[in-house]
């Protein structure tokens, strides 16, 4: 089975299974949900009690309750049946306001008791006397609201300190009309009624214990409030008989069919999709073992296929410059070794046809020329182990001072006899390194430095600590390097002069051999270089720990 038709089928089979599992508990569930909502949810209940509490306390009385308690029954869904909890006498039933029979009262049942608590702080002063304002501020507010309800003028309310509330008009209504103001403020000032009698009520209260007397003039509050506060109501939902509903299996199952269908569906188009770019990566890497190095395949997104695309395309490129590398050492090694061999073939065919007399000064001359291209081949030699990472490196502690003070001894006759003056400053530095290859890396450098300053010049050899880390610097006052030259100075058979040869320049390796040796002990080289004012080498290398 190809690679497309098994991720098809697992894929199909995941999303069959799941959407049928999912099916199947969807409809138990929702049975179970449908079977036990006989009754009302109890967060409708809380919903329904909180806004009938609100309106009770707002408007001061039930009346225009109605149109609250319909809103209420069409958004829960369910009938309600409100009806006062002393007497009995409903207030209102949706079922009247549909205009049919009223049914027997469902299970969901509350209690609404509109009427507010006193809450006199501990810290209250003669909350006998506080008791009584509050009674009649009540009275009076509640019976302003009342009023303000039967003109149908909304009212606002806020709660004072004793948490009591207070009645305003609703800002949004504009001021009342003179009628509406004179009949809401006569119907609040109850003349009839003897404040003093709530006087006597509170003060039943004076002779309780400290802890009871203010549970005692909470209660003398409510009753004295009772006769003019809306009264406490029992508020049902729903109704026995309403038949429990029945969830339909029909919907379920095509909508189960249909997750399955774009299921399928969406699996086609993500076989294809992920299937495309392997396909692309398929044939460019049969291109590249074929040996087209050039090939790169589109790279889009950030997914586990784009990703293995670019690493196909640096691997593309890493293969292709070593490739280009390869042809370039190739190139170069032939050119360096054809003009010295064909001079080595002219005089031997020379010598050998009698046209050039041998002496002692032809044959050292061709000996120094072998010397040469050996040396060629053994930088060669040297410089692939290398950069291959099988040059041999027998590490320990190395003092550069003292490995700077054996590099300019070793140099120093042919300093002076250059007419160059060699110098040293090193401070007390210490790495781990291999001093053989260190000293051949510095020597290379002296070397060359040697070779580019004119007489009455200077080479300078230092070495300094810089936090964790130990600088080597090679410096001279030769004729400099070009800057466009910088880039290329450690590039193999790379020389500052083109116009020197092997014999003065050397085989053009030496700074390939130290770059790749320096890096080898995790360190780096760079060059800067002025022409006429001379070029320095800078070598970074991790130090070793200072010890006290």
């Amino acid at each position: 089975m190809s690679f497309r038709l098994r991720v098809l089928a697992l894929v199909m089979l995941v999303a069959v299974t799941a959407t049928a599992a999912t099916a199947w508990l969807t409809l138990r569930q929702a049975s179970d949900q449908l079977t036990q909502s006989v009754a009302a949810d109890r967060t409708q209940v809380e919903e329904v009690t909180a806004r009938l509490k609100e309106y009770g306390q707002r408007q001061g009385t039930w009346e225009g309750v109605s149109e609250l308690v319909w809103d209420l029954a069409k958004g829960i869904g369910q009938r309600i049946h409100v009806v006062s909890e002393s007497g009995g006498e409903v207030i209102v039933d949706t079922d009247h306001l549909r205009g049919r029979a009223s049914r027997p009262l469902g299970t969901a049942r509350a209690i609404v008791d509109p009427r507010p608590m006193l809450s006199l702080p501990s810290r209250t002063r003669d909350k006998v006397q506080v008791t009584v304002k509050e009674i009649a501020a009540y009275r009076s507010g509640m019976l302003f609201a009342a009023c303000l309800t039967r003109h149908r003028v909304d009212v606002v309310v806020s709660e004072d300190t004793y948490g009591v509330p207070l009645f305003d008009v609703d800002p949004r209504h504009g001021p009342l009309d003179e009628n509406t103001r004179v009949d809401c403020r006569r119907q609040a000032t109850e003349p009839e009624r003897d404040p003093r009698e709530d006087v006597i009520r509170a003060s039943v209260c004076a002779g309780a214990h400290v802890e009871s007397l203010s549970p005692c003039l909470a209660q003398a509050f409510t009753d004295r409030i009772s006769d003019i506060a809306p009264v406490p109501v029992r508020v049902s939902l729903g109704a026995r008989d309403d038949p429990p509903p029945v969830l339909a299996a029909a919907p379920v199952l095509a909508a189960a069919a249909a997750v399955a269908v774009l299921a399928i569906g969406v699996t086609a188009l993500l076989s294809r999709r992920v299937l495309r770019p392997i396909g692309t990566l398929t044939a460019a890497s049969q291109r590249l073992g074929e040996g087209d190095l050039r090939g790169r395949v589109p790279v889009s997104g950030n997914d586990e296929l784009a990703e293995l695309a670019r690493s196909f395309n640096r691997m593309a490129d890493s293969l292709q410059r070593g490739e280009e590398r390869q042809r370039r050492l190739i190139a170069d090694v032939a050119h360096e070794l054809r003009t010295p061999l064909a001079n080595l073939r002219g005089y031997l065919e020379a010598l050998k046809d009698g046209v050039v007399a041998p002496d002692a000064d032809l044959f050292a001359s061709l000996h120094e020329e072998a010397v040469l291209q050996q040396r060629i081949v053994d930088d060669l030699q040297e410089l692939a182990l290398a950069e291959a990472g099988t040059l041999a490196y027998h590490r320990g502690e190395v003092d550069l001072a003292d490995l700077l003070e054996t590099c300019r001894t070793a140099h120093f006759a042919v300093a002076e006899a250059a007419g160059v003056r060699l110098t040293m400053e090193a401070e007390a530095v210490r790495v781990v390194a291999d001093p053989d290859r260190l000293r051949q890396v510095i020597g290379n450098l002296v070397t060359n430095a040697l070779r580019a300053t004119s007489p009455g010049g200077s080479v300078t050899l230092s070495a300094t600590r810089s936090g964790d880390t130990a600088l080597l610097r090679v410096t001279d006052t030769g004729v400099g390097i070009d800057a466009a030259a910088l880039p290329y100075v450690f590039d193999r058979f790379w020389r500052a002069d083109s116009a020197r040869g092997r014999r003065t320049g050397g085989s053009g390796l030496g700074l390939a051999i130290v770059r790749q040796i320096v890096t080898d002990h995790d360190g780096q080289i760079s060059v800067t270089s002025e022409v006429g004012v001379g070029t320095t080498f800078t070598i970074t290398l991790p130090a070793s720990a200072v010890i006290s």
